[in-house]
This record gives C-alpha cells, structure tokens and sequence, in this order.
C-alpha cells in the first residue's frame, strides 16, 4: 500500500483499538509508544508530540550535561514527530498490532538535523539529485542466553549462560537444538516485513547471523533497526535475551554490523559493475571506494559508536583495525565483491551490531558520495592475504575518545552532515567516554586490589 490514504482505509477498516509509534534515537534504540487509534488518526494527518528528551539523553536515560538541543535549561518540551505511512506493518508477535515509524521535524516543520532517520533521508535526496540510488543489505551477529532482565541483574552481567555451548559456526545441529527459536525468527520477521536472506549460527556459544533481505536504502535502515528490537522481543517469549554489543566477552568475537551497497540508476542499472575490469569494478564503484576510505578515519563514531565498540576493532577476532580493501576478503575494512551485473557489490566491515543503522548507512552513502563527486582515484593498493599485515595502510582510531575528537574537528564530517549534527552527535560520544571512565572494571580489580 503506497498511497497514504489506503494505509488509513485498512486502519479504520480493521479492528485495531491501538496502535504502536516509534522513532530511533542517537544509539539507534527503538523509543515509541501505543496509542489509542482515534489518537493514532490525528497524528497520522497533523503528526504528534515526542518528548525531545531522546535526543537529551544517553541510552541508560541519563540526562546529558553538554548538549544544547534539549536539558534542564529547556525544560524537555516535546518536539514534533511526523508520521511516515508508508512504514506500515504489524506486528506477528504481538496480537497483529498496527505499527509504524515517524520523522522529527522542528518548529517550522523542517527536517531536524540530529534525527538519525532525517539524516538518512537527507543524503539519499543528495544521490537522487545525482541520479544515483542505493542499494543497502545488513548483516547482523549476536549472541542469545538463556538468561532475562531479571537474571542478568541478579548475576551482575556474570557467568551467563549461553543458548547453546562452544564454538560451532554454520552448525544445523545447534541451530536444531533450539528450532522452535530458531524457526521463531525467521518466520515472525518474515511476517513483520523484515525478511531474512539467510539465518545461521556463527562462531562462538550461542550466537547467530542474520543476513537481512537488501533494499533500497531507507527501507533497510528501517529493517535493520525493526530487527534488532524485534530479535529481542522473540528471544523474549522464550525466556531469552539477545544481546547486540559490539564484544561482550574477551575470548571470542564481537559481532559485527556489516553493509553491503551497491549504486542503482533510475533503470535500475548497477553503477558499480563494469564487465570489462579485471575486479568488475566501474570507475563509480573505485572512485565510492576511494571515498569511504578517504572519510573513515574522520567518522568513525557513525561505525563505532560505544566504548565496547572499539573493544571489538582488534587485531585477530575478524574485524578490521586499518583502512583496507580487498576482493572477497573477510580481513580487510572494505570488501570488494564483484561478481554479476546484479551481485557485485562492496561490504563495508567496520561497523558491530551496536551500529545505529540510520547512522552508518547515511554515513557510508554520504562519504561514497563524496569520493564520486570529488572524483577520488582508488589509490592504495589492494591487500591479498591478511589485512592485518597491512602495516602501511592508515590505522583506525583506537578509542571512543579519540575518534570523537577527530570527527568534531572534521571539516569532512562537517561538510557531509552539517555542523548541528555534528557538533551534538560528538558531544554525546563525549558523555559515553565520560561515563566509562567513572568506572572500575573487573580487570582493575583483579590486576591491583591485592597486589599493588
């Protein structure tokens, strides 16, 4: 249904008494709310109010102390929220509840600049004005325990028990073990119109990946994000939780974020393939590549938002440390797939689970953008063999800390998302550097609470 009008037919012409709203805030958290459908009616033609609080706070509720958009000294009003219809879906798990995904605007009814989903939307009117339209595919990787809210308060995030023992990646045996789960999801997200392309254990206790069906890129922001809130609320019904963080554990692998791109014309032609190069790589596609590893270093926290994030960006545990590229290889920051006229594509391997996905596709299709109109020329050599040895290709920034500090001094993240996004975005990652630094981990305690 793509008209407005017909999704407002089937609304009245249901028998929904609720329905749910949600927008993404900074950390690409799922916020929203049910509302009454005669309410949800209203908002549908002249929008609603939305607490601006979820821009003014970090992703445990506590109140930012150094963004200007909203705080104590603003009194937290609400901000307007617009209603996007063509989001339209129910929700299988949940009686079929109607659900749907809206826009923050401001006072005037423009797009506001720190909404994750206007940004998205800002860089794809960029492409579209060069004839240009992404196509965008997410990977996810995350681990399931048998564990609740309420378990894992009373253990203290300790000695979790995972859904299924050991190492075990591509495994139908253990994906069997827990088939009913299993089955769960790729049937209710099916239905939740967020399609799986492929669901399989990975490697490591209890942990799965899920390649989600690609689209045009706003609608595979918006299937990134419905998945990782729906994924929790399955593992939910089963008593489990899923867990989207970057690394949780120092002896296995964090679980990555991945995004496959690729350029489309108005005829849905791929840019990126040329038959007649040795990679399948048309001078668009080289110089898009240029781009992102051009920006990387300068907007990273769009890949990389956590403190935890970086903790995944290590040498050995499949995620890159510097700025490299490579045909079909999984060691590198930029995978080069080339293939057919349809499949050739790049896989950006940056980015974990913990992605705001609105965030790292804009931020990938912006600086891909940039590269093409710069007319970039993909000058660093191609890695065969191990990204790791690539000793002289450029390091990515180590910390939270240090990649803020970059990206708020970037006049390249400046000039891709305008400084009111930016200059909010970093002082939000300075507050999480902030926080993490009050506290004392459990390697502290056991390296100097009896020795030193």
């Amino acid at each position: 249904m793509s008209k407005p009008e017909d999704v407002i037919k089937q609304i009245r012409r249901s028998e929904a008494t609720k329905v749910k709203v949600a927008i993404t805030d900074l950390d690409g958290v799922l916020r929203g709310k049910i509302v009454h459908v005669d309410k949800f009616l209203s908002a549908a033609e002249s929008g609603f109010g939305f607490c601006n609080v979820v821009f003014g706070w970090d992703s445990s509720d506590h109140a930012y102390d150094n963004v200007e958009y909203t705080g104590w000294h603003t009194g937290y009003p609400d901000a307007k929220v617009n209603l996007d219809l063509s989001t339209f879906r129910t929700i299988p798990w949940d009686q079929q509840t109607p659900f749907f995904l809206g826009d923050f605007v401001d006072d005037q009814d423009r797009p506001l600049p720190i909404c994750p989903r206007q940004l998205l939307k800002q860089i794809l009117a960029q492409a579209e004005v060069a004839g240009m339209f992404p196509t965008i595919g997410v990977e996810f990787e995350w681990f399931n325990f048998r564990e609740t809210p309420h378990s894992l308060s009373q253990k203290q995030f300790v000695n979790l028990e995972p859904l299924t023992p050991g190492m075990f990646g591509y495994s139908l045996t253990r994906s069997g073990y827990e088939r009913e789960f299993f089955n769960a999801l790729y049937d209710q997200m099916r239905d939740f119109d967020v399609p799986i392309e492929g669901l399989h254990t990975e490697t490591g206790p209890g942990v799965y990946e899920a390649a989600i069906a690609a689209a045009e890129a706003l609608e595979a922001a918006d299937r990134a994000v419905l998945f990782k809130s729906g994924a929790k609320e399955i593992a939910n019904q089963f008593g489990y939780t899923a867990s989207f963080m970057a690394r949780w554990n120092n002896q296995l692998p964090g679980c990555s974020g991945h995004i496959h791109q690729s350029l489309r014309n108005s005829e849905n032609v791929n840019l990126f393939y040329d038959a007649s190069d040795p990679l399948k790589m048309s001078p668009t596609f080289k110089s898009y590549l240029a781009g992102q590893m051009h920006c990387l270093p300068e907007i990273l926290p769009m890949f990389a938002p956590t403190v935890n994030s970086y903790k995944r960006l290590v040498e050995g545990f499949w995620a890159p440390t510097r700025v490299t590229w490579g045909r079909d290889n999984r060691t590198v920051c930029m995978r080069v797939i080339p293939g057919s006229e349809k499949s050739t594509r790049l896989e950006l391997r940056v980015g974990g689970a913990d992605i705001n996905p609105y965030l790292a596709i804009a931020a990938a299709i912006a600086a891909g953008l940039y590269g093409i109109e710069n007319k970039l020329e993909l000058t660093e050599p191609m890695v065969q063999g191990s990204g790791y040895l690539a000793r002289d290709a450029k390091p990515l920034p180590r910390s939270l800390d240090e990649a803020t500090e970059i990206f708020q001094r970037s006049t390249v993240a400046r000039e891709l998302f305008g400084d009111k996004f930016v200059d909010h975005y970093a002082a939000t990652r300075r507050w999480e550097w902030r926080e993490s630094q009050k506290a004392i981990t459990d390697w502290e305690l056991k390296r100097y609470f009896e020795i030193i």
